[in-house]
């Protein structure tokens, strides 16, 4: 039985951080039955009805596990737009790095985008959606930035950036961390790759 008495009071914003980490190990472990409310609350060391408290539904923590998920990288492009230090290559692996870092930040959450998505309420997936085409329109920006200046060649900047997003986003399916290579060195892999291309000129 969970003594949540026997806890230190935590204020509300660290103890949903902490639930969110939580829900996100557990659905890490590919085992949705370990990521029941009630495993989650047992996992932080709270009974369930506080579990309630924090998040009305089980759609709501996993909805606002995605939203955390994306805000990241978000933030972390507007950072470095405002900084204007580096040039549409840079912003383009930059971005790329993100995107696979969170195998290492948020596996669970990856996890989370991608298999259970669609089983969210509209009301849920529209505000995840909203967010994920801001940050492919960033993408995009990027691109047209790099065309305009020189940098890229993409006659079809939408579809490039759904390539990149679909190339990264498809690491949740066997990267872990530890192994061969790091976040930054796969990232930095599929940039070389997509800038030199596989081809060899016949």
């Amino acid at each position: 039985m969970v003594d949540e008495q026997a806890q230190a009071p935590l204020p509300a914003k660290s103890r949903k951080a902490q639930i969110l980490k939580a829900a996100g190990d557990l659905f890490e472990r590919r085992a949705d039955q370990e990521a029941s409310m009630e495993a989650i609350a047992q996992h932080v060391g709270i009974r369930k009805a506080s579990l309630y408290y924090y998040f009305r539904s089980k759609d709501e923590l996993l909805g606002q596990m995605q939203q955390e998920m994306i805000e990241p990288v978000i933030n972390a492009h507007q950072s470095r737009l405002g900084e204007g230090t580096l040039d549409p290559r840079g912003l383009l692996l930059a971005m790329m790095t993100d995107l696979v870092s969170l195998m290492e930040t948020h596996p669970g959450h990856m996890r989370v985008y991608f298999e259970r998505n669609r089983e969210l309420p509209e009301v849920i997936r529209s505000k995840i959606a909203e967010q994920a085409d801001r940050y492919r329109g960033m993408l995009v920006d990027v691109l047209n930035r790099g065309v305009a200046e020189g940098a890229f060649a993409v006659p079809a900047p939408n579809l490039t950036a759904l390539a990149i997003l679909g190339m990264c986003g498809s690491t949740y399916q066997w990267y872990r961390p530890g192994g061969k290579r790091t976040a930054p060195e796969i990232a930095q892999y599929f940039y070389d790759t997509i800038m030199n291309g596989i081809g060899i000129p016949s």
